[in-house]
C-alpha cells in the first residue's frame, strides 16, 4: 500500500536501524515538523538522497533518487527563535512513487519496501566474509593514522549486518545509494564484500607512499 508523507532531501543516505541528527532552520522545514508533531504517531518523513540539483540555491532540486528511508523522530527540541534540533533514526526502505508540490515542503507518494534476507544459504556465507572484509578494512584505516576503530561485536544477522556495514563505510554517494536499493540482505552484502575489497586496495595504494598530511587528517565519517 503506498502512503504519502514529507520529504526532506538530502545529499547523504539513511539506512534502517541508523541514527541520523539534523538541524532544521529553514522555514518550510519547521513547518514540516510543526507538521508532525501535531499529527498522530508514528512521526515519520522519507529521507531521499539528492541525484541531482542542490538543497538550496537557485536551481534547487531537479532529480531525487527512487530509494529513500524513513526517518522516525525520537527526540525534538525547539528553541525560542522557531529552529529545532531533531534525533530521528532509520526506519523503512521505501520507493518513491510520485511528488506533491502542494505544500512548502515537498511530499511524496511512496510504497514501502520489505527486508527480505534473500537467498539465505548465500547470506549464510557471506555474513562471515564480510565480517572479516569490513575488519580488515577497518584496521586498514587504522594504518593510515586515519583512524583507531575496533569492531568486536559485529552482529550475526544478514540485515543488520548488511546496513551497519554500509553505513560505516567512507564510500561515494552514489555507492551509498547503490547499497540501499539493493533487493535484498545477500545480495547488499555481496556487494558490500566487493566495495570493501576495493576500498582496503585504495588504502593500501595510499599508505604505500609517504602520507604526512593524509596521516594527520581526523577521520570522519561523514
Amino acid at each position: 500500500m503506498s502512503e504519502t508523507m514529507p520529504l526532506f532531501p538530502l545529499g547523504t543516505v539513511l539506512y534502517p536501524g541508523v541514527m541520523l541528527p539534523l538541524h532544521i532552520f529553514e522555514e518550510r522545514y519547521r513547518q514540516l515538523v510543526r507538521d508532525l508533531l501535531d499529527g498522530p504517531e508514528p512521526r515519520q518523513f522519507g529521507v531521499v538522497a539528492i541525484r541531482k540539483g542542490r538543497e538550496t540555491g537557485v536551481d534547487g532540486i531537479s532529480a531525487l533518487h527512487e530509494i529513500g528511508c524513513t526517518a522516525r523522530l525520537r527526540q525534538v527540541m525547539r528553541h525560542e527563535d522557531g529552529r529545532f534540533e531533531l534525533v530521528t533514526v532509520g526506519a523503512q526502505r521505501f520507493r518513491l512513487a510520485g511528488l506533491d508540490h502542494s505544500r512548502p515542503y515537498l511530499r511524496g507518494e511512496t510504497e514501502p519496501l520489505a527486508e527480505e534476507t534473500g537467498d539465505e544459504a548465500a547470506a549464510a556465507r557471506a555474513v562471515p566474509a564480510v565480517q572479516a572484509a569490513f575488519r580488515e578494512y577497518l584496521d586498514t584505516l587504522a594504518t593510515q593514522g586515519a583512524a583507531e576503530i575496533s569492531a568486536p561485536g559485529l552482529p550475526d544477522e544478514p540485515v543488520l549486518l548488511s546496513y551497519l556495514v554500509a553505513a560505516s563505510m567512507v564510500v561515494d554517494l552514489s555507492d551509498r545509494q547503490a547499497l540501499l536499493a539493493e533487493p535484498d540482505a545477500a545480495s547488499r552484502l555481496a556487494a558490500e564484500r566487493a566495495l570493501l575489497a576495493r576500498e582496503t586496495r585504495m588504502l593500501r595504494r595510499l599508505t604505500s607512499a609517504p602520507a604526512t598530511d593524509l596521516r594527520n587528517t581526523p577521520y570522519n565519517p561523514n
